[in-house]
């Protein structure tokens, strides 16, 4: 439970809450503490300057009566502390008040009084546990300093108003820990919930069920994303897998029918049954023929599997693309005379390339096998040979039922075939062949109407 996503999302979701909010209650309370010591200040100022004006008056006055100190300290509430800086003045400035309040001389800067600068300090007196916050005013008269006056509170009122934010700092966490552990549950539901699908999805596809129903969610996000491929790679998985069953079902057919055809023949040769010598070649032939056939069918699976590996080999030659379109059209002679096809070539060019002609006359050979085969008895097949624009093209019309646009794409993957019939390998391997030469192949076609395979080929020489 803990390593689950479902826990660890909200919990990390959390814990980044606490950690901002435990941050700003720190700088909260540094600025509010900063705040309240300065307001402290301030007031302890403005007592302060009443203090002076009342002292500063009654010394430069023409009776010296004295300084009511204790009135003055019940009047502000505060604690009053008096520094002598000059002779003369102490006693006689509260008379008839003895045992004075005095501060200890450590917190007494005598040279920032004597320069009339005031400063504000914190002090414990002798015999107590409280803090004081203290503001030092030098007394001045004649513009000369004799003293000062320490006017000073207890800083336990700043450690009430701290407690009482902070009170209200843990109450306004709560709830917001409250809010974003609702709001923290429904992201982790909101997001794990598809991934949890997709993590039972990809299961099921590890364990070989390709078909399994994927989730399709309307958001436009990155899981959203993800959950749209996935569904393309099972489907894809589940075609790939179909493909390979078509493809052991047609090679074990391309195979059976080949190897039983001279294996009869074979047997009824070796036994003495074909005495007539011209029965006999006839049945050599029928070997010859289907040894043939086993043989392009092998070349395909190897030519596919080499490039699919990367590791095919281009030769570079002159080719003349006459000769080369003349070699491949008279090979379906036979077949089309046989099926009353009208079959023609047009040649509008006679380039001349360096490529591999091999290679070439396979693909023209593959496309027109492929006319062939989806070509009806009575039909047409135009093979057409152009140059124009730097490349060079082998056209192959046929009057075929054409092809849906949703197959377009398909007829050039391995082992894939509309009728589930043949290996699915000769546009397969054309394609890629197209490729590898810095070629390609082109498609014209419409359900009903015929296909158009066009290979484009670079003319360049060098």
């Amino acid at each position: 439970m803990f390593r689950s996503l479902r826990f660890r999302l909200p919990a990390l979701f959390l814990a980044g809450v606490v950690l901002a909010g435990l941050v700003s209650t720190i700088i909260a309370l540094g600025l509010f503490q900063g705040y309240v010591q300065q307001q402290s200040i301030a007031q302890l100022r403005r007592q302060s300057d009443s203090l002076t004006g009342a002292i500063q008056n009654s010394v430069g006055g023409d009776k010296k009566e004295g300084v009511p100190f204790e009135l003055l300290r019940r009047g502000t509430g505060t604690n009053i502390y008096f520094v002598g800086l000059a002779k003369g003045f102490g006693g006689s400035l509260f008379p008839g008040q003895k045992n004075l309040p005095t501060l200890p001389k450590r917190y007494i800067d005598f040279p920032r009084l004597s320069r009339g600068h005031e400063y504000s300090f914190e002090f414990r007196p002798a015999g107590q546990r409280q803090t004081y916050l203290a503001l030092a005013r030098p007394l001045s008269l004649e513009r000369k300093v004799f003293g000062a006056v320490v006017v000073a509170r207890p800083k336990t009122d700043l450690a009430g108003q701290r407690l009482t934010l902070l009170g209200r700092l843990g109450l306004a966490a709560l709830a917001g820990l409250l809010v974003s552990g609702l709001l923290a549950w429904y992201l982790s539901r909101r997001f794990t919930r598809p991934l949890l699908e997709l993590s039972q999805a990809a299961d099921a596809v590890a364990r070989g069920h390709s078909d399994v129903p994927v989730p399709l969610l309307p958001a436009q996000d990155e899981i959203a994303h993800l959950s749209e491929r996935f569904g393309e790679m099972t489907t894809r998985l589940a075609e790939a897998e179909q493909l390979t069953r078509n493809f052991l079902m047609s090679v074990s057919h391309e195979l059976r029918t080949p190897l039983t055809a001279i294996r009869g023949h074979v047997e009824a040769l070796s036994e003495g049954l074909i005495e007539d010598p011209e029965l006999r070649l006839e049945s050599l032939e029928v070997i010859r023929a289907q040894a043939t056939r086993l043989e392009r069918l092998v070349g395909d699976v190897l030519d596919l599997a080499k490039l699919d590996a990367h590791r095919f080999t281009v030769h570079r030659e002159e080719v003349d693309m006459h000769r080369l379109v003349d070699a491949a059209y008279a090979a379906f002679g036979e077949e089309a005379r046989r099926r009353a096809i009208e079959y023609r070539e047009r040649v509008e060019a006679k380039p001349v390339i360096v490529t591999d002609g091999d290679r070439v006359l396979q693909i023209i050979s593959n496309l027109l096998r492929n006319a062939f085969r989806w070509t009806p008895d009575g039909g047409r097949i135009n093979v057409e040979l152009s140059a124009s624009n730097g490349t060079v093209s082998v056209a192959v019309d046929d009057t075929g039922p054409g092809i849906a646009p949703e197959e377009r794409e398909r007829i050039f993957r391995p082992f894939w075939s509309r009728d589930d019939g043949g290996t699915g390998l000769g546009l397969a391997i054309a394609h890629e062949l197209a490729g590898a030469l810095g070629g390609r192949i082109e498609l014209e076609t419409a359900p009903g109407q015929g296909s158009r395979f066009e290979l484009v080929l670079p003319a360049g020489r060098n």
